[in-house]
């Protein structure tokens, strides 16, 4: 994927991960941009990990594992936070 793809899952990633795990986290656009990008690289490293699969690009199982990991990264955040 080129960086323009990148971005723009990491947007889609950021927004689904915000809207299933909403709070009062910091940042606002760019954030959220790099909270998606972020949490598919975990995602993909989890799910490679245990077997599920790796992120490809633009398909279901990319965008469950980006999002899966970006809401890892969410609660990690949320943790340290506190």
């Amino acid at each position: 994927m080129g960086i323009i793809s990148w971005i723009i899952m990491g947007l889609i990633v950021g927004v689904l991960a915000k809207f299933i795990m909403p709070g009062r986290d910091p940042g606002g656009l760019i954030v959220t941009i790099l909270i998606g990008i972020a949490g598919a690289f975990v995602g993909g490293f989890i799910g490679s990990f245990f077997g599920l699969g790796k992120v490809t690009g633009f398909n279901l199982v990319s965008l469950a594992l980006a999002v899966g990991g970006a809401l890892v990264l969410l609660i990690v955040f949320r943790l340290v936070k506190k």
